[in-house]
């Protein structure tokens, strides 16, 4: 149990290193929400990197600070929190903004499991010490350009590739890293921007042996890709519709996908993410784990549920310098082998940020406290 006793707020906007492009367009910066919850001397923090605009979702990062500061911080402050669910019940009339919620959550964990003094993964009963995780290509100008950067990924280790595709790409383009690369296991990630009057582009698509469709079809509608799923041969993730436990039991009762992709900031935290993962373990249904371009502290929650024993693909969870020139937090998420992250052995998250850092990038700022 703990009494909140501060909460800090920081919206701050960070620069990539390059402009990170896939079927919602470009970005030159990822806007970050970091929570920092105080209580009996211990800090634990927590992040989320909504879009800067509602493209992903309906979230933004601006609106994320707002509802933060003025609804979902005076809510929390002065009370005991026994429980990630105890605090999901306090925002639970609170429509959506899983984003806001699970930077909250990320902080509870964080400070509960220095309270314990465990590893957050090792609290929460994960399995393996190292990670698996693949390498991630954005949308490029041309294919010689991409299949360079396959070809330095494969070089690196890295034990799956992840190619961003939109309308811009051609199937021939597919064809061609195959034919470049026969044994790759790779996927593409259509981040909603397709629809069943593609289905034919789908069906050319299973000639090329990829691991699966990682969200073809629009955000918000389970039924579609279930009929798509009839149609084509290449196994569908869910990534975008999964914002709950609820949306991954009717996604699996309809049929809807073979895989899904949990990413703790949009299905509300950690403690969403286990009873996701925990449930379809209980199915027979594989998932893995994304991100959303956040700082190691963001990251801390996936890495420790990348842990767990139903993480059957390698996760996208990025080392420190692939998106930034200096990581917002410390100590840095590096590369620990070949194609692996090893799991912190320090308590909680194992990861802060740099308050320089938060101070030098920060848009806006907000404190409050107990009265």
């Amino acid at each position: 149990m703990m009494i909140i006793e501060q909460i800090d707020l920081y919206h701050v906007k960070m620069p990539l290193l390059e402009p990170w492009v896939t079927a919602y367009g470009s970005q030159n910066d990822i806007e970050s929400l970091f929570v920092k919850i105080i209580s009996d001397g211990i800090s634990g923090w927590g992040e989320c990197a909504p879009s800067p605009l509602p493209l992903y979702n309906s979230e933004f990062s601006a609106g994320a600070f707002v509802v933060a500061r003025d609804i979902m911080a005076p809510r929390l402050i002065g009370k005991k929190v026994i429980s990630g669910e105890f605090l999901h019940e306090i925002f639970s009339d609170l429509k959506g903004h899983q984003f806001a919620k699970s930077a909250f959550d990320g902080a509870w964990w964080d400070a509960h499991s220095q309270r314990h003094e465990t590893p957050l993964w090792s609290m929460i009963g994960g399995t393996k010490e190292v990670v698996p995780v693949g390498a991630d290509i954005p949308v490029l100008p041309s294919t010689d350009e991409l299949l360079n950067r396959v070809e330095i990924s494969i070089q690196r280790g890295f034990p799956r590739i992840k190619l961003k595709f939109n309308r811009q790409c051609t199937v021939d383009m597919i064809k061609q890293v195959r034919d470049a690369f026969p044994g790759l296991i790779m996927h593409i990630d259509c981040n909603s921007g397709f629809t069943l009057d593609d289905i034919a582009m789908f069906q050319e698509l299973d000639k090329f042996d990829l691991k699966m469709i990682e969200q073809p079809l629009s955000y918000d509608d389970l039924v579609d890709h279930a009929e798509l799923r009839k149609t084509i041969q290449t196994p569908i993730c869910l990534d975008e519709s999964i914002t709950s436990l609820h949306r991954a039991k009717k996604a699996i009762k309809i049929g809807a996908c073979d895989w899904i992709n949990i990413k703790t900031s949009r299905v509300g935290g950690l403690t969403n993410g286990i009873a996701i993962h925990d449930f379809c373990e209980a199915n027979g249904v594989p998932v893995w784990i994304g991100g959303m371009l956040e700082s190691a502290v963001g990251q801390g929650p996936s890495l420790a549920l990348a842990t767990k024993s139903n993480v059957n693909y390698p996760s996208d969870i990025f080392p420190s310098d692939r998106f930034f020139a200096q990581d917002f937090s410390y100590p840095d998420i590096c590369i620990s082998a070949p194609g692996e992250i090893a799991a912190p052995s320090s308590n909680g998250i194992g990861f802060a940020p740099k308050m320089n850092f938060l101070k030098k990038y920060s848009v806006a700022e907000a404190s409050i406290m107990v009265q």
